[in-house]
């Protein structure tokens, strides 16, 4: 007969490829899911002692759980992560006939404390946006000798770059719909984008003329490297590296913190704080909450409203810099 363990293991590693092939979910979200149950996994089996079944973990076991890891002192951000993930994965459970009800669910979330996305204003946003490719032609300009070759990559490297930052402040992608672009998914006449968010859930969503200019900047130097390089990656991505192969979400954070780095903002930019100010900046100019929220696929409107603080609070800011009785 099987071992209890291993039983355990494969029911996690069935719920996984669940999330992967039918959810459709990031590598990052795989990452941290497949952490959170292994942790759970080694919390239920000590040294000496048989994972139990699913079926045989019930709610005080979770509870137990998630107090051992409250007694790590560990965020209850990340506590509240690795509960939904149990949710999740017994959810999954309950769906198979593996166990017959969901023991997680029974156990009460860690109330946290509403975080308000910190963005740059529109203006400061112009800014670091030009800059990419102002401070990237004046570090190039910094080579002595550069050959051709060089010279080419480095200019194909800058305006590669313009256009994933463009993109991502136009369409509130994620970092992760970002990366899985294809040519096929632009329609270049409406400026529109085809993006399979999280869930498999499909949208459109228009694009800028700035990001529009970025592009057909980007797309001769795309096309010549993947005329060197006519072996490597998917034909169709949209974003690669020099070689031709396309980016992963690790590069693009990269990108972001080498502009960051560059430019002297005094932001700590990461890729999401472009899909932070997109949203934020078309609520301050009185865009409809249901309409963000269908352009950043957000499943739930709650999940769109947290900007509506985070718009108050910039026009608070506005307010108490501008007017004279303030």
């Amino acid at each position: 007969m099987e071992a209890p363990t291993s039983i355990f293991r494969e029911t996690v590693r069935k719920y996984l490829d669940h999330l992967r092939f039918v959810r459709n979910a990031s590598p990052e979200t795989l990452r941290k899911y497949n952490t959170d149950l292994d942790q759970f996994a080694t919390f239920i089996s000590p040294p000496g002692v048989a994972t139990p079944l699913p079926r045989e973990i019930d709610h005080r076991l979770v509870r137990e759980f998630v107090a051992h890891l409250h007694d790590r002192k560990l965020e209850l951000t990340s506590i509240a992560r690795k509960l939904a993930a149990l949710r999740s994965f017994f959810k999954f459970c309950v769906n198979q006939k593996i166990v017959p009800r969901n023991v997680a669910a029974m156990i009460a979330t860690p109330k946290l404390p509403r975080k308000i996305p910190n963005v740059p204003s529109a203006e400061e946003m112009s800014r670091i946006l030009d800059g990419v490719t102002r401070e990237g032609v004046r570090l190039l300009g910094k080579k002595r000798t550069p050959s051709p070759k060089t010279e080419e990559l480095e200019k194909f490297q800058i305006r590669r770059d313009r256009a994933i930052l463009e993109l991502l402040y136009a369409s509130g992608l994620r970092v992760s719909e970002l990366t899985g672009l294809n040519l096929a998914d632009f329609d270049f006449a409406a400026q529109t984008v085809r993006v399979m968010g999280k869930g498999r859930r499909e949208r459109i969503v228009p694009y800028g003329s700035k990001a529009r200019e970025a592009l057909e900047a980007y797309w001769p130097l795309r096309q010549g490297v993947k005329t060197r390089h006519p072996d490597r990656s998917h034909p169709e991505a949209v974003f690669i590296a020099r070689e031709g192969t396309r980016l992963d979400v690790r590069t693009i954070r990269g990108v972001v913190t080498r502009y960051v780095r560059i430019l002297g903002t005094r932001y700590n930019l990461h890729p999401h704080t472009f899909r932070h100010a997109f949203a934020t900046h078309l609520l301050a100019d009185g865009a409809d909450l249901r309409a963000i929220q269908e352009l950043l696929g957000h499943k739930s409107l709650s999940t769109t409203q947290r900007y509506t603080q985070a718009t108050i609070e910039q026009l608070a800011g506005v307010y108490d810099k501008a007017h004279p009785h303030s």
